[in-house]
């Protein structure tokens, strides 16, 4: 498997399936969150300065992309505080590859990029319902930061931070 930046060409189909991947959640959100969620994914967020936008291949297809935002980025409209820490953004995993160890290349490689600028922490935050995310993220050992929760839509569903010491 090959994790790279992704290409100029590549980036409308990665915010596609990034939909498609976050899809199977649907139907744990009203209908308002969850087209909320569909526009956030697809928005151009991540070609913004300095944001590594990576992609996994894997056989000559994208099976994976995750989007690192820099320190200092409002990538929540103001609904979190600046981090003094890079940010793991819309990890997406194409269903038919998961458990296969994509999302773990992708982080690593976020953490391998935080490291390298001097970092000592990065973060994330992640919809209380996407379970197994947060199953991925606790077993990597991210630790829970809920002074940086939110929650977007006022109904109910918070988004959850996590950060690690690396």
């Amino acid at each position: 498997m090959e994790i790279r930046q992704a290409k100029p060409e590549e980036i409308e189909n990665v915010r596609y399936q990034r939909v498609k991947a976050y899809e199977e959640h649907a139907d744990a959100l009203s209908k308002e969150h969850w087209q909320a969620l569909k526009e956030a994914i697809m928005q151009e967020g991540d070609q913004g300065p300095d944001v590594n936008l990576l992609v996994a291949i894997k056989d000559d297809e994208i099976v994976g992309s995750v989007a690192l935002f820099p320190a200092k980025t409002d990538a929540y409209e103001g609904y979190v505080d600046e981090l003094d820490y890079p940010e793991i953004r819309m990890l997406a995993i194409e269903p038919k590859v998961r458990g296969k160890g994509v999302a773990s290349a992708l982080i690593d490689e976020c953490v391998r990029i935080t490291k390298e600028k001097g970092y000592s922490h990065i973060g994330l935050h992640t919809g209380e319902f996407m379970k197994g995310a947060i199953t991925l993220y606790e077993r990597y050992g991210f630790q829970r930061m809920p002074k940086y929760d939110f929650e977007p839509a006022d109904d109910g569903i918070v988004v959850k931070a996590y950060a690690l010491r690396i």
